[in-house]
């Protein structure tokens, strides 16, 4: 397995620093948030995209996922939505990105209506996505917390331009355990998003192995399924201001995930 880290839970970084972070603790890749205020947005210009690339394949680092923030369960018209996916898609497929996450939003309707447009929405992006070399991942989280919610939806869609994001805290939180999420999710899966927490009453973001999460099971399950994918760590800070820093934790946390793969090898 590869690893990675987020660029989502942290304030926004320069990419110069986010690449040299990577490079100095030994991680592969990155997760790129796609935000306005932020370094990466799909508003960026043909050779400001190009300069990304560049930074990153000097460093010999891959940008993992452009993590766009649509909607795919949310009430509303498609249009909007589909345009927010295929801007996103667009950007991933310039940084040389295989991923672009999306969330469900479907809080608040009939998880029926839910499924409904998360299946309809996704089946439309899927085939755009994949003549752009990108699969769109939906990731385990709010009103699609549990892998078997986002497997549901995946099952309806059938299409290899739409997969999942295993993020290990939510389906945690959703009463799985990770030999129950596996085995769901495996069929559609991307990448698997790691973190740890003191307690499901609080969530504020601990260092890998501080906390509660089931990580270790997490990886010797993936192992056992011969998965060999990505682990991405995500650091929850920027709605933790109290958190440490990013930049000190990250040696500690490739080391933390390096024995972990060992252990379970």
């Amino acid at each position: 397995m590869k690893l990675a880290f987020s660029t989502l839970g942290v304030p926004a970084l320069p990419i110069e620093q986010v690449v040299r972070l990577a490079s100095d603790h030994g991680f592969h890749g990155v997760e790129l948030r796609a935000s306005p205020e932020g370094p990466v947005h799909t508003g960026l210009l043909a050779g400001e995209r190009a300069r990304i690339v560049e930074q990153f394949a000097q460093a010999e680092v891959g940008v993992l996922t452009v993590a766009a923030y649509a909607k795919v369960a949310a009430p509303g018209e498609d249009g909007p939505v589909l345009d927010e996916i295929a801007a996103a898609v667009t950007l991933a497929s310039d940084l040389g990105a295989p991923y672009v996450r999306v969330f469900p939003g479907g809080g608040g309707i009939a998880v029926e209506e839910a499924d409904a447009l998360a299946t309809r929405r996704l089946a439309a992006a899927a085939p755009v996505a994949e003549d752009h070399g990108v699969r769109v991942l939906l990731e385990t989280h709010d009103s699609h917390r549990g892998g078997a919610d986002v497997a549901r939806v995946l099952g309806r869609v059938g299409h290899l331009g739409a997969g999942a994001i295993w993020d290990v805290m939510h389906t945690w939180l959703a009463g799985e355990q990770p030999s129950t999420t596996y085995p769901v999710l495996a069929p559609y899966l991307g990448y698997v998003q790691v973190k740890d927490i003191a307690s499901a009453e609080d969530t504020a973001p601990l260092p890998l192995g501080k906390g509660v999460l089931p990580l270790a099971e997490t990886v010797e399950v993936l192992s056992r399924g011969d998965w060999d994918g990505w682990l991405c760590w995500e650091y929850e800070k920027r709605w933790y201001p109290e958190a440490p820093e990013l930049a000190g934790l990250l040696g500690p946390a490739q080391q933390h995930l390096s024995r972990l793969l060992a252990d379970s090898a």
